[in-house]
């Protein structure tokens, strides 16, 4: 049958709205609206019979059952449902009635067309509500992670929210010891703060190992400048509790959980945290950036450099120190788990490399030692062996026992490119 037959099927089964009649042929004509389709059809089809075309309400259609007719009503919803959210990015998803569904099969049965002719009446919906909701707010469809996502349940009448998580990027400079990255809750009392109904003496009935952390100066400041519900801090990679994070800083992304504001003053944003961090934590070049960035942080390959005192168990020279440095230096060195975490890592040994290893002799005891290596490389056992676990080490070249007494990162490197790419950020 020719394109207007079909048509005059689909009409001849009851009242049907231009939408619903269009949506069949949606694969036709590109650049017109369902309405547009149907209506042109009718049009069409009553000049071939020299007839008046029908006007059907969309209110009397029985295959939407009125719904097209409340594109504008659910836009103007889904707008009050954010009247008090910033963001720039939107998406709208809809879970069609199921007899509405049904109703889409047998108008498609009855004129005997298959039955995904066209396209889904839920495709229409998001898209002809997205439209209007767009026009209303000034703000742009992303059909990959909006800032704000919308399902309209129409059987149930509800219009359901997701307000996505918005990130900021930066560097750290963690400046006193013994301050974890994460919040560490306490391992005795499962971070409740109670043994049974009494304090728990591990942690003095705080629920935590230690009292601050990195991400507690930080994140709380960003989700309440954000007015956000909760956070996660995420790092690239940690430095040990009792290690200083020094020079270019760590890079880290707060994820701010249901922000109600996404345009903040970055610059002032940072003097807050700095400010409630007392000088304890330092943060600098904070950015607004895209969710990818988390996994950017996480996964993108980077070199450390580390800053370490170093004791010795027996007399060693200076130009002993120098030549056990100079054979680390760009040696690779395999690490079977050290001890001190074995009971939180996987049980093999891991190759790294030694890119470069300089030292300055104090005295036959002492020295402090500089290592620029790959990411993952322990320093405390690079230098003290582990037991024999790191080969080659500091140690094992000297043939003395040798403890790292202090140790402070001072660079965080990506390798092949640097974490600062421009395609992360959304200032």
């Amino acid at each position: 049958m020719s394109i207007l037959e079909d048509a005059r099927e689909l009409a001849a089964q009851g009242p049907l709205c231009d939408p619903c009649l269009g949506r069949v042929f949606a694969d036709r004509s590109h650049g017109l609206t369902n309405a547009e389709r149907g209506r042109s059809l009718r049009v069409a089809a009553a000049l071939e019979d020299d007839e008046e075309p029908e006007d059907v309400a969309r209110e009397d259609c029985w295959v939407c059952e009125g719904e097209c007719a409340r594109f504008d009503e659910w836009a103007e919803r889904c707008a009050a449902a954010v009247e008090d959210v910033e963001f720039d990015t939107y998406q709208v998803g809809t879970r069609a009635p199921p007899l509405v569904e049904e109703n889409e099969i047998l108008l498609r049965e009855g004129a005997g067309l298959p039955e995904d002719a066209g396209e889904l009446f839920k495709s229409e919906f998001n898209r002809e509500v997205g439209k209007r909701f767009g026009r209303l707010t000034e703000t742009t469809v992303e059909f990959g992670r909006p800032d704000v996502q919308f399902l309209l349940d129409i059987d149930a009448d509800e219009v359901e929210v997701e307000v996505n998580s918005a990130f900021v990027y930066g560097r750290y400079r963690k400046l006193e010891r013994d301050i974890p990255q994460t919040e560490w809750p306490c391992n005795k009392c499962h971070g409740s703060g109670y043994l049974g109904k009494q304090p728990c003496d591990k942690c003095d009935g705080t629920g935590y190992m230690y009292q601050e952390s990195v991400e507690g100066l930080t994140a709380p400041v960003v989700t309440d400048v954000m007015d956000g519900t909760d956070a996660k801090f995420h790092g690239a990679g940690r430095e040990d509790v009792d290690a200083r994070m020094l020079g270019t800083g760590r890079p880290f992304v707060v994820e701010v959980m249901e922000p109600r504001r996404r345009h903040v003053d970055v610059e002032r944003l940072e003097g807050d945290v700095n400010a409630f961090a007392e000088g304890k934590v330092e943060v600098e070049g904070l950015r607004l950036a895209e969710y990818d960035m988390v996994e950017r942080v996480k996964e993108l390959n980077a070199s450390k450099r580390y800053r370490a005192e170093v004791a010795f168990g027996d007399d060693v020279s200076e130009s002993e120190l120098a030549d056990a440095l100079a054979e680390l230096d760009g040696a690779t060195i395999e690490q079977y788990t050290p001890n001190r975490v074995d009971h939180r890592r996987a049980a093999l040994t891991r190759t790294r490399d030694v890119f470069e290893a300089t030292g300055e002799w104090q005295d036959e005891r002492h020295a402090t030692v500089e290592i620029h290596g790959a990411g993952g490389l322990y320093i405390k056992e690079l230098v003290s062996g582990d037991e024999g676990r790191t080969n080659p080490s500091l140690a094992g070249v000297l043939g003395v026992g040798a403890e790292v007494t202090a140790l402070d990162v001072t660079g965080v490197y990506g390798v092949d490119e640097e974490f600062e790419d421009e395609e992360f950020f959304r200032d």
